[in-house]
């Protein structure tokens, strides 16, 4: 289990995160949801080292992290950013296998054992036909799937997901996400996923945290969090909710 205890984060000599406690579970996704500068993406940035913490535990399996090192935390915690430009010339097998780095001998060798979990990874996000070609002949989906494959060969038990549907279409937002559900699952990992979309969040996470001026307003199962007084609070409009449906309405002017 991942547990962050008491988490505050400065940046630019300004508080971001306030206090943050939770814990997130073995073959679960917790969907982080909150309007922009809630501190979504600090808060994944602070749980995989990438930031410092003023105060507060990152601990998994009862161990903090922070007495790790750098490839023993990238051995635990993989991430999966949003779409940015990558390295149009690499081709998909060799930016797959950029992941396996952490596990690499001094010389910076592969293995027979890097190249099968490499292929394992590409198979198991639908990408094994994109091996061979280049980065930047690929669709935003496909990209989307490289980078999850690449955390995937990580062999982490914690998989971080930073808006991983922005500048996809609405049949790759389902396949993306359908596809890390089971991967979650199957794999048993502990998946934390920031996403924008209210309808996604409710559909997919087990558990939502609503986040709002860095602090956590609301946790628990999507129909615990998704109401309406909680969400047009922290959105500031006016929002319905669709308790049979659960479909999300913005009220009309």
């Amino acid at each position: 289990m991942l547990e962050i205890k008491g988490l505050s984060v400065d940046l630019n000599a300004e508080t971001v995160l306030r206090e943050i406690s939770f814990s997130a579970k073995l073959g679960k996704m917790l969907g982080i949801i909150g309007p922009n500068g809630a501190g979504k993406t600090t808060l994944l940035r602070a749980i995989s080292g990438l930031i410092p913490i003023r105060k507060g535990d990152v601990k998994l399996g009862g161990e903090n992290l922070a007495d790790k090192s750098t490839v023993e935390r990238a051995r635990l915690i993989a991430s999966v950013p949003q779409i940015s430009t990558l390295p149009a010339a690499f081709n998909v097998w060799d930016m797959v296998m950029l992941g396996r780095t952490p596990y690499l001998n001094w010389l910076g060798q592969t293995s027979s054992q890097d190249e099968e979990i490499t292929r394992i990874a590409l198979q198991q996000t639908q990408s094994l036909n994109l091996a061979t070609h280049k980065v930047g002949e690929l669709s935003a989906g496909e990209q989307q799937r490289v980078l999850l494959a690449r955390a995937l060969v990580q062999s982490t038990p914690v998989l971080l997901m930073d808006e991983p549907t922005t500048h996809l279409d609405l049949r790759y937002q389902i396949e993306l996400l359908d596809l890390v559900q089971q991967l979650t699952r199957q794999k048993n990992l502990t998946t934390i996923i920031v996403l924008h979309d209210l309808n996604l969040a409710g559909r997919y996470a087990d558990e939502l945290m609503l986040l709002d001026f860095g602090q956590i307003t609301a946790f628990g199962k999507p129909k615990k969090v998704l109401t309406d007084t909680g969400l047009s609070r922290v959105y500031q409009i006016p929002i319905l909710v669709d308790k049979d449906n659960k479909i999300i309405r913005v009220y009309p002017k």
